[in-house]
């Protein structure tokens, strides 16, 4: 955080702030895909998201291990927790637990970057199925925007 030895202040933000996440589960395992939007978020979450961390998050109720794969071509990494489900969906009692919904609570979970860094993956311009220039909310396969009328889509 905020350490007086250090020349550069860092400051803790949630993942929300610069990934989108997809979820799912097979048997007592959950799958992620987390993926930045830019290169400049991507490089943060290599740095910052680790399987150890992840491990460490999901601690209260994860007995097993972690397992991370990075995915450069599509700015993502891929995490699978192993024995997160109690022996598997049908078999545990707790509630929202299944896998579809841990995609938000990885995003939940805090990193610590500079501001400059923050500043750089929140503006920098977005990776994705939309184009350039294209809003992630207002495009969609099914509508067609002409050069320049997408507009950038801001957090």
């Amino acid at each position: 955080m905020n350490d007086p030895t250090n020349k550069i202040d860092k400051i803790r933000v949630p993942l929300v702030r610069i990934a989108h996440a997809r979820s799912g589960d097979k048997a007592d395992w959950v799958d992620f895909g987390l993926f930045a939007w830019n290169a400049a978020g991507y490089a943060l979450l290599v740095r910052e998201v680790t399987a150890e961390r992840v491990r460490t998050h999901f601690a209260p109720w994860l007995p097993g291990e972690v397992d991370a794969w990075p995915l450069p071509n599509i700015l993502a990494l891929k995490f699978v927790l192993r024995g997160a489900l109690q022996g598997g969906g049908a078999r545990n009692l707790r509630l929202d637990n299944l896998g579809k919904a841990m995609a938000g609570a990885l995003l939940r979970m805090e990193i610590e970057v500079t501001q400059a860094e923050l500043a750089e993956a929140l503006t920098g311009p977005r990776v994705g199925w939309w184009g350039d220039g294209l809003s992630a909310s207002s495009a969609s396969p099914a509508c067609a925007f002409g050069p320049g009328e997408g507009q950038p889509n801001t957090l």
